[in-house]
């Protein structure tokens, strides 16, 4: 891979988005889009990675950290302009530059690559264009090129003729050069134009005037090129990516029902066999190994699902959940930083928090681990092949131990040893005939009301 530096465009104010976030901290799968485009462009190890920002830089330069510097355009009068605000933070960088849009996400690292490739062959083009080829070309800038991709002419849909409207190839806005180039042609971009701007497509026209030659590389996917600025848009780009890892998913060797209401998270790790009921959602940091079974509107975040266990119907597993292999949690349990051993059961109705469940261990239904003083968080562990009966409320901090069993109903706040049996309950009152004589007499008040 050649030395490049990549500049990725994130100055517009987003107004369409209608939102107090800025628009390419807006999320696609958990992620922010930016941080998508950021992952394909790292994939390439560049040696410089400048974002341009503008409107909300604060939240982006928050949100970026140490990972790219960051240079302001204002105001913003253009793509070109917006490009040769980077030129100071590069220095002296000699190498190819990448430019890049922060609401166009999905350009893959192949893509990227081939623009690059294709900036060093044997013609030395002055820029790279990225064409893409859409179903409708409705109004898009056109690439006129030849049968080896040397630019001829690019044009605004405005001003091209017929003949020139009735090419597909369409400008995507990205572009390659190398910096040298970039600096030199940027500077005798004009604004001459309806809305005063310095455009970044100018660059290629100007170096074909000049008898230099330009290329256009094409992606075979119009979706990877699709820009994000409405949450219309954002709606579709998630589904997009949704539909792209549901098939990958099952080309991996796992189940969908019914993929269309399955949502994963950007970093989903499905295994093989798994097979995921309808209306199951993967929030970020979820893995899935083999042979398990997610039942229909579970919830799993942060998780860890082992090897052939089952989860749901109706469950959720917040982060910091582990269920080890053969482990199962039923209808409308909830785990939270608690680890569920090889074989343990909670099958309904449950509540494990800050817990750790043995092998082999049964939660009775209604059980919960109550693990937070108002104050502070604690811990409960419960041994191997121990049983906890129906709705027994365990007081962490406290330990049940190895093959133990909790009586039903019972409120534990101390621990019990291995094989011991814990009941900790009210003394039952039997009072015979009591509820008849009460009833009696609610009777014979409620019927003198109705008389006076």
């Amino acid at each position: 891979m050649t030395h490049f530096a990549a500049i990725i465009l994130a100055a517009g104010k987003g107004t369409r988005m209608k939102s107090d976030l800025h628009k390419v901290l807006h999320p696609i799968a958990g992620k922010a889009m930016i941080d998508h485009l950021m992952d394909s462009v790292d994939a390439l190890a560049p040696a410089h990675k400048v974002v341009v920002v503008g409107a909300g830089r604060e939240q982006l330069e928050q949100a970026l950290g140490d990972r790219a510097m960051t240079c302001l355009q204002e105001p913003q009068l253009g793509t070109g302009h917006a490009v040769q605000q980077a030129q100071g933070p590069l220095g002296g960088f000699d190498g190819d530059v990448l430019i890049m849009y922060g609401d166009v996400p999905f350009v893959r690292p192949a893509t990227m690559q081939a623009m690059l490739e294709r900036l060093r062959q044997d013609d030395e083009p002055a820029a790279v264009v990225l064409g893409f080829t859409p179903a409708d070309a409705l109004q898009y800038g056109r690439v006129i090129a030849d049968a080896h991709g040397r630019i001829a002419k690019m044009v605004e849909f405005k001003d091209a003729s017929e003949e020139e409207r009735s090419c597909c190839l369409c400008n995507s806005g990205l572009m390659a050069a190398r910096a040298s180039d970039l600096w030199a042609l940027l500077d005798r971009v004009g604004n001459a134009n309806a809305q005063g701007e310095y455009y970044l497509p100018d660059i290629v026209n100007i170096a074909i005037a000049d008898g230099r030659a330009c290329a256009v590389v094409a992606t075979d996917d119009p979706n990877e090129v699709a820009g994000i600025n409405s949450r219309a848009e954002l709606a579709q780009a998630e589904a997009q990516w949704q539909e792209l890892k549901r098939a990958e998913a099952m080309a991996d060797g796992a189940t969908l029902r019914a993929p269309e209401t399955v949502f994963f998270s950007w970093d989903t790790q499905i295994g093989r066999d798994v097979t995921i009921e309808p209306n199951v959602v993967f929030g970020p940091g979820a893995s899935v190994a083999d042979g398990a079974t997610i039942l229909a509107f579970s919830h799993i975040e942060g998780a860890h699902v082992g090897e052939g266990c089952s989860v749901g119907p109706f469950a959720r597993l917040r982060p910091g959940s582990v269920m080890e292999a053969g482990s199962k949690v039923g209808n409308f349990v909830e785990m939270k930083n608690a680890v569920l051993g090889p074989g343990a059961k909670a099958n309904h109705l449950t509540y494990l928090g800050d817990a750790t469940v043995g092998a082999e261990a049964n939660i009775g239904a209604g059980t919960i681990t109550c693990n937070y003083d108002g104050y502070f968080k604690h811990r409960t562990e419960i041994g191997p092949r121990a049983f906890i009966g129906s709705n027994s409320a365990l007081i962490a901090p406290v330990k049940i131990g190895a093959d133990a069993i909790v009586a039903a109903g019972s409120a534990v706040s101390r621990d019990v040893d291995e094989g011991e049996l814990r009941m900790v309950r009210g003394e039952q009152i039997v009072k015979p005939g009591w509820a008849d004589r009460f009833h009696d007499t609610m009777k014979k008040k409620k019927a003198a009301q109705k008389k006076g």
